[in-house]
């Protein structure tokens, strides 16, 4: 009996060692894992650096909306790393580009959506309330686009044509964000009473369709048009609710966007085959589609920090993994395509793939 217990406690040794041996092993393949997307994300970035334009604050080769997210994208990617590198550039484009449309106002909400997250997230860099009180400006004017036409929500333009998804998705996820940012009690009510209002039209509005999946918008009858799926529809209505989420801890709300990351993961019609995000568009999307896919993986991340799935992770690393293999020089140019044939880049689709490289830098951390 002796002899047995000797030989089960080596065996139980053994195991212990085997054991941390394979955990060491994992923890440097992770270590390496996230050093080489470091590595790559720094040079994304870097890249994307290439196309600012100091005199206006904007980025080259893209448009009004698209810098929002690209400075977006480089806040997320300052939080990450916990640089101030690029304060002084943030600052810049805060007053450079208000020569353009002062106060970030123009005559599309969604627009004006983009520029109030984007000041939302450099002030979490940051500290400075100067940016947060900028959101709440333009905040304020896009609650002015709400009426009760298709009983309720706000229109896509100041011409009252079009009540659409991302407009609204846009107007509950700047809401949402100000609700738990705001500094008194009474703006928290008011944000958090335009979210929920928001909210509740939207998930009345019918554009979420019966697979789960996010339509453009309605048509002169108020209710879904059945017009394209984009990704970015997803992925705002997602991050929208993960926010919202933050304010009120209803886990209902994270079931709905659960279920429709779940549905775009599925979709065949936004991936190539291989597990690959791929725009309705492509290969030729435009100004604005080169945008959307960035968006969708970004909110992804959002969703992803309060409720992480293996099946996310796993998604992003994919496709991370994929739209590097077709960097380009000079530097690491990343195009619209996120598998082959992958194109051509500019600053619009290095920032959305700057997206999805931040979201596995992120994740590979975790």
């Amino acid at each position: 009996m002796i002899r047995r217990r000797r030989r089960w406690s080596l065996c139980a040794i053994a195991g212990l060692v085997l054991g941390c041996l394979l955990a060491r092993a994992h923890a440097h393949a992770h270590a390496q894992a996230a050093a080489d997307w470091s590595r790559r994300t720094a040079a994304a970035v870097a890249t994307l650096q290439t196309w600012y334009e100091p005199s206006t604050g904007l980025y080259q080769t893209t448009g009004w909306w698209n810098s929002a997210n690209a400075i977006t994208t480089l806040a997320d990617y300052a939080g990450l790393v916990h640089t101030r590198q690029f304060d002084p550039l943030f600052a810049n484009t805060f007053s450079a580009a208000q020569r353009k449309f002062p106060g970030f106002l123009n005559n599309y909400y969604d627009d004006e959506g983009w520029w109030a997250l984007a000041w939302i997230d450099v002030y979490d860099r940051t500290g400075k309330r100067k940016y947060l009180a900028m959101a709440g400006s333009i905040f304020a004017n896009m609650s002015s686009g709400w009426d009760e036409t298709c009983a309720g929500g706000i229109w896509w333009s100041k011409d009252r044509k079009y009540k659409n998804a991302i407009a609204n998705e846009l107007f509950l996820s700047v809401a949402a964000h100000l609700a738990t940012r705001a500094r008194t009690a009474k703006q928290r009510g008011e944000y958090h009473a335009w979210a929920v209002r928001e909210w509740q039209w939207f998930a009345a509005s019918g554009m979420i369709n019966q697979d789960h999946l996010v339509n453009d918008g309605l048509d002169e009858k108020c209710t879904n048009n059945h017009k394209t799926t984009w990704t970015y529809n997803q992925g705002v209505i997602m991050g929208g609710l993960t926010e919202l989420y933050r304010v009120e801890r209803d886990p209902a709300l994270l079931t709905e966007a659960q279920t429709i990351a779940a549905a775009v993961l599925a979709a065949s019609v936004l991936q190539n085959g291989k597990g690959i995000l791929r725009e309705p568009c492509e290969p030729t999307c435009g100004a604005d589609g080169s945008q959307f896919k960035g968006i969708f993986v970004r909110n992804l991340r959002a969703l992803n920090e309060i409720a992480p799935r293996p099946d996310y992770r796993e998604f992003v690393d994919a496709n991370a993994a994929s739209l590097w293999s077709g960097a380009q020089p000079p530097g690491a140019r990343l195009s619209l395509m996120w598998a082959a044939p992958y194109g051509s880049a500019n600053a619009s689709t290095q920032s959305s793939a700057l997206d999805a490289l931040v979201t596995a830098l992120e994740m590979s951390r975790d």
